[in-house]
């Protein structure tokens, strides 16, 4: 009896190591639940607050530093001296991040007679700095900031021009794009004239920590930069200059993948955006005497206020796809796919398992984004290259919560410049890899173009 006893209890011990020791089997997109855009980080929220929301299950401690982060978000700069909030300027962009992320959300394009707000321009001269990275303006350094304390100059102004042109689908329908032109104007100094432009409207803040949190080989594996499979699609990495660990490292954030990571983004925004020197970025940004800029200023907001913000917006959870049974949600979704909008705009990543912060650990995640360089032609070509990314060469943005941003913002302003004021005009204006895309969509009837919004509003 006991020898019997012995023998089961060794052949459940079998089984069960054997299951353990068995590789796992490749999920499939469709075996996840698509409300759970953000994996276990994902809010049921559809109001004006969607992108708001903090994580789900945080620690008290972690629960207070977002909190921190939160309030220094929101917080708004002035001039020194002053007890409160000092450290603005000499030149800025905006008084605070919440001035271009509103509601943590996307920015808008400046009506006629407005100054931009969460439009800024990124600027360089040819060549490549000592890490590859674009050069610096002399006197202007690596943003134009439009905007000074009382004292100081704006360093130039910014004039947007469109122009209009109309086109047809086959069913008569018409749709419109707008076309920029930018001109720098009332330069304090003389305006190079190499100098080059990126404009870059403020993007949403949503699931930033999860995608930060994707391993470095599951998004190199998605590269195919000689397209050797032949499909025409051909993503590529970035690979940036981290200031912290002086190196260069794969890029993951902004309109370019020109940031390696949630930290230095954010030391960046204080120094560029604010004029708020910091740890990361000691400098005043442009550190010209004829600002009274200092370059080698003590830092204006502290480390721990940084790590705040950092962690802040690392930890802004991703509101749930909606109506995903509608029969026209699911069609657009079909349409999606044929379309091969899906060979850029990945659906399904899964983050790396980190014992150190279960939250972000091991999640099944629908961004919609390979974070991958490609070329979209040169209809959206800045013209100006960012370490390795090409003028016409644009990390693919994620897709979740797209369907929100009229509710949460007011307007629909897309792609990098938000040149685009709604979907149609948003997919029409890819060119490069993207063009057989945006070739397919432009032959759909009336009727599935309606579908495909669908879908893209359910996101």
């Amino acid at each position: 009896m006991k020898s019997s006893i012995k023998y089961i209890i060794a052949l459940v011990l079998f089984v069960i190591v054997a299951e353990s020791c068995r590789k796992p089997e490749q999920l499939k997109e469709e075996d996840h639940n698509e409300y759970l855009s953000g994996g276990s980080q994902t809010v049921f929220d559809e109001g004006a607050g969607a992108f708001s929301n903090s994580f789900m299950g945080l620690s008290p401690k972690n629960e207070f530093n977002h909190g921190v982060g939160d309030g220094i978000f929101d917080r708004t700069f002035v001039s020194a001296p002053s007890p409160v909030n000092p450290g603005l300027g000499p030149v800025f962009n905006g008084v605070s991040c919440a001035s271009c992320h509103v509601s943590n959300g996307r920015g808008h394009t400046p009506a006629p007679g407005e100054q931009m707000i969460s439009l800024l321009m990124r600027i360089s001269v040819l060549g490549e700095n000592e890490h590859g990275g674009p050069v610096s303006v002399p006197g202007y350094g690596e943003q134009l900031q439009q905007r000074a304390i009382v004292g100081a100059q704006p360093e130039a102004s910014v004039d947007i021009q469109y122009s209009y042109q109309t086109y047809s689908f086959p069913d008569g329908e018409t749709y419109e794009l707008r076309t920029p032109s930018y001109t720098l104007q009332n330069g304090y100094i003389p305006i190079p004239s190499d100098i080059m432009l990126s404009p870059r409207i403020a993007p949403p803040m949503i699931g930033l920590g999860l995608l930060e949190a994707i391993a470095e080989e599951d998004i190199l594996a998605r590269q195919d930069v000689e397209d050797v499979d032949g499909d025409g699609f051909s993503g590529k990495a970035n690979y940036v200059w981290d200031v912290v660990k002086q190196k260069k490292v794969i890029g993951r954030f902004g309109w370019k993948a020109a940031a390696p990571n949630l930290l230095e983004q954010a030391g960046f925004a204080f120094s560029e955006d604010i004029g708020i020197t910091n740890f990361i970025f000691k400098k005043e940004s442009n550190y010209n005497p004829l600002q009274g800029n200092n370059s080698s200023d003590t830092p204006e907001l502290s480390d721990s206020l940084v790590h705040a913000v950092a962690f802040y917006i690392k930890t802004l959870a991703v509101p749930a796809r909606r109506n995903i049974d509608d029969p026209e949600v699911k069609k657009g979704k079909e349409i999606f796919k044929v379309a091969k909008c899906s060979k850029c705009h990945v659906p399904m990543s899964k983050t790396a398992v980190n014992v150190a912060f279960p939250e972000l650990s091991n999640q099944t995640i629908f961004p919609y984004s390979d974070l991958l360089l490609h070329n979209m032609g040169s209809g959206l070509s800045d013209g100006r290259k960012d370490n390795l990314a090409e003028g016409y060469e644009w990390r693919t943005r994620p897709l979740w919560g797209i369907g929100l941003t009229k509710k949460v913002n007011g307007y629909t302003h897309f792609l990098h410049d938000g040149r685009a004021r709604n979907f149609i005009e948003a997919i029409m204006w890819h060119g490069g890899e993207a063009a057989q895309s945006s070739g397919y969509v432009s032959q759909l009837s009336k009727a599935d173009r309606n579908s495909l919004i669908k879908f893209l509003e359910s996101l």
